[in-house]
C-alpha cells in the first residue's frame, strides 16, 4: 500500500493563513520522511469545477494524486460555518467512494471559536458519504494563531503559535503512526 500524501486547499486566497497551516503540516511531514503533494483547489480550472467536467485532464490529474493516496489532507478557511464552495466544487467531482480506505486528517482555520465544529459538522459528513471512516484528529486554528511574515521577499510567510504548533504536530504525529500501521499489516 502507498504512503503517499496529498493535501487539498480549498482556500480562494493565495494570501491565506491556512496557507501558514498547510506549510507547516508540509514541513513535520517532510521532516519524518513523508512527503506530501498538494492539490491547490483555486489552481484548477474555474471552467472545470462550475461546469463538472469529470473527464478534464486537470481534474482527472488531480483525482489520480487522491486515488494514489494512503491519507489525504483537507485544508479550508470557514465561511458562513462550513468549508468554502470551491473546496466543495472540487469534492463533487471526486469519485462517489474516493475516499475510502483512506485517512483523512481535515484542518479547518476561522476567524473565531464560534465554528469550532464546523470540522464535525460540515466537512466529516461529506466525506463520510465518499467512503471516509478514519479521520486523524482535525485542527481547527483561529486566524490569531498564525501570523503574516513580512522580510522584504514579496513571498508571503507565516508563523505558527506555539499552541497551534503542538495540536499539528500531535495530529501529524497521529497520521505517520497510522500510516506505520497500515504499512505493517499490508507485509
Amino acid at each position: 500500500m502507498s504512503n503517499s500524501i496529498v493535501i487539498i486547499s480549498g482556500s480562494p486566497n493565495a494570501t491565506s493563513r491556512l496557507n501558514g497551516i498547510i506549510d507547516f503540516v508540509r514541513r513535520e511531514l517532510d521532516l519524518q520522511g513523508y512527503p506530501s503533494k498538494t492539490i491547490t483547489v483555486v489552481t484548477l480550472p474555474a471552467e472545470d469545477l462550475v461546469h463538472s467536467r469529470f473527464g478534464s485532464p486537470a481534474i482527472v490529474e488531480a483525482n489520480k494524486l487522491v486515488e494514489d493516496a494512503a491519507a489525504v489532507i483537507i485544508a479550508s478557511p470557514v465561511y458562513k460555518a462550513s468549508f468554502t464552495g470551491v473546496l466543495k466544487s472540487y469534492i463533487d467531482l471526486l469519485p462517489q467512494k474516493g475516499l475510502e480506505g483512506k485517512l483523512v486528517l481535515p484542518l479547518f482555520i476561522g476567524g473565531t471559536l464560534a465554528h469550532l465544529l464546523s470540522i464535525d459538522y460540515s466537512l466529516k459528513p461529506v466525506l463520510a458519504s465518499m467512503g471516509a471512516r478514519h479521520f486523524i484528529r482535525g485542527v481547527y486554528a483561529t486566524d490569531n494563531q498564525v501570523n503574516r511574515i513580512q522580510d522584504g521577499s514579496n513571498e508571503t510567510k507565516f508563523e505558527v503559535i506555539e499552541d497551534l504548533a503542538e495540536r499539528l504536530q500531535a495530529s501529524v504525529q497521529e497520521l505517520v503512526e497510522e500510516l506505520v500501521l497500515r504499512s505493517r499489516v499490508a507485509q
